[in-house]
């Protein structure tokens, strides 16, 4: 079972959610996800983290 973790920027009833191993979802629809693997999304937060 994973630990979904919803984002701190996300208003609470609208929220992007991120689960290790798993990938991410949106809160309104947590049966369904998309699948992420661990690689990517350490690119994707490199690339996030260089636009800053």
């Amino acid at each position: 079972m994973s630990m979904w973790r919803k984002s701190s920027y996300s208003p609470v009833d609208n929220c992007v959610e991120v689960g290790r191993g798993v990938g991410i979802r949106d809160s309104k629809a947590p049966t369904t996800h998309l699948p992420v693997s661990d690689k990517a999304w350490s690119a994707f937060l490199t690339e996030v983290k260089s636009a800053r």
